[in-house]
């Protein structure tokens, strides 16, 4: 009798001490990178390479291939236990650009303090966001995110099946959570989610895949990292070199930057409105997005809601005080991100959207998005998406005004691009096809053409990007500064 009940007693103490089966997951995964007493030693991790990133939205048309910028000189250092990292890079733009096409970047994460480093090496802190999802890209590499798993602090549930891989939820202690995939039979990882928030999509998941391992200093390391935002592509490295405990150089954040105020994600704006026209006002201020006001007999319609909530909730609201008119319709000019920014909030507000018929099947699906994140207008005050879409040319016109919109032809830039022209007073409204300030002008020449070809009589040609000019004007910096060779 005392051996059986000595014989219970250490098998419930087995069943007690078993390893819950989300943890042997994690286990196994550890062991498969090189054990794990080496993933927890790790003290600095450096990858090296090159790669591309596309340039989510800014493709031609919505349903077109991105852009891509080509990154050379990668290198990405991770401090895991101080929570650092730096990743620098320089990229070059495989289209048409009318900034600079090479840009060397910078950014770092110490902890909760993110920054940017300028190429004159000074740094400034980020919005609070944009460090959590700094502080969340450190786990998408498997050491990162098994280290994390391992640690005591940290709750890891949610354990299923998908396909061949086993799926965990791992909440760090530090509170950040991501799902880790592991491959059911070399127990590897596979990949790492997390979510986030994005202007215009809402909702996002972040997604890194890991491929091409190695061995280097006993671990198993990928040499191949794709990261995509929801469908779209964002990074995808080829890893030259990946260093284990080299030297990382000072990965801490400037004291400068410790100690400044954390700025908001997205600055307040303020919109000043100079009438160019009778019936007509440009709606300047912060920034370098525009909007143009038009009153009609009896409303008001808006060309442009940019960048963001913010932006264009200030922009409507100036709108709406300059005439006791009903603001109903608002023209955007086509699909780039930064031109539908104030989409939602525009819809949320109750105006009828205008914009070429090649994005009404992507706006719909914008409006349709989840943001729960962060609720945005119209997450709060839900409306649905009132379109009508141009074709080629479209007229609104009554007694008081007359507005042309015209399709912009052939353009290398934005296929669904929209400008608008004032008869009475030979005023032309464009967006992104000419800025006083660009270093180049690669879409120049379609912009003098489709002029010609529609036989417009511009005098005054008022843009959504830089300054009020003559058409004269335009087309004699355009000459100035010619296209620039598309790498």
């Amino acid at each position: 009798m005392k051996k059986m009940l000595i014989a219970l007693a250490v098998a419930l103490a087995g069943a007690c001490t078993q390893t819950p089966p989300e943890m042997q997951v994690v286990n196994d995964a550890a062991e498969a990178l090189g054990g794990r007493d080496r993933v927890q030693a790790v003290k600095t991790l450096t990858i090296e390479g090159e790669g591309t990133n596309p340039n989510v939205g800014q493709n031609l048309t919505p349903d077109a291939e991105l852009r891509v910028w080509k990154v050379t000189e990668f290198k990405r250092t991770t401090d895991p236990a101080n929570g650092r990292m730096r990743l620098e890079q320089v990229r070059t733009a495989q289209f048409p650009f009318a900034a600079a096409t090479v840009q060397r970047q910078n950014f770092g994460i110490d902890g909760d303090v993110g920054f940017n480093v300028a190429p004159d090496a000074m740094a400034a802190r980020v919005a609070e966001m944009v460090a959590r999802d700094r502080r969340l890209e450190m786990l998408h590499h498997p050491i990162t995110a098994v280290r994390a798993a391992l640690d005591p602090g940290a709750k890891v549930g949610n354990l299923h099946q998908l396909g061949i891989e086993q799926v965990v939820d791992v909440t760090t202690a530090k509170g950040d959570v991501v799902t880790l995939a592991i491959d059911g039979i070399t127990k590897l990882p596979t990949r790492v989610v997390s979510m986030s928030y994005h202007n215009n999509l809402g909702d996002v998941a972040i997604e890194t895949t890991f491929s091409n391992y190695e061995e280097v200093s006993g671990l198993k390391l990928p040499k191949r990292l794709t990261t995509k935002i929801d469908k779209y592509v964002q990074a995808d490295i080829e890893v030259s070199k990946n260093t284990i405990d080299g030297d990382a150089g000072d990965l801490a954040a400037p004291d400068a930057v410790k100690s400044a105020a954390v700025p908001p994600a997205i600055a307040p704006a303020t919109v000043d409105a100079q009438q160019v026209g009778r019936g007509i006002w440009w709606l300047a201020g912060s920034g370098n997005h525009r909007s143009i006001v038009f009153e009609f007999d009896d409303h008001l319609v808006l060309f442009e809601v940019p960048q963001n909530d913010v932006r264009s909730s200030a922009v409507i609201a100036k709108a709406r005080t300059l005439s006791p008119k009903p603001l109903t319709h608002a023209i955007v000019s086509h699909h780039h991100f930064d031109h539908s920014g104030g989409l939602r909030v525009a819809v949320a507000e109750g105006l009828t959207i205008i914009t070429h018929k090649g994005n009404e099947e992507f706006f719909k699906w914008l409006v349709e998005r989840p943001h729960t994140i962060v609720s945005d207008a119209l997450a709060k005050n839900p409306k649905p998406l009132e379109i009508e879409t141009v074709d080629d040319t479209l007229t609104l016109k009554d007694r008081s005004m007359e507005l042309q919109l015209y399709h912009v032809k052939d353009n290398i830039h934005a296929g669904t691009l929209l400008i608008g022209y004032v008869p009475r007073d030979r005023m032309l409204i464009q967006a992104d096809l000419y800025d006083a300030g660009w270093i180049q002008h690669p879409w120049g020449d379609n912009y003098r053409q489709n002029v010609a070809d529609r036989k417009l009589r511009v005098d005054k040609a008022v843009p959504v990007h830089g300054p009020i000019q003559t058409f004269a004007e335009n087309l004699k910096t355009i000459q100035s500064k010619p296209p620039a060779a598309t790498n």
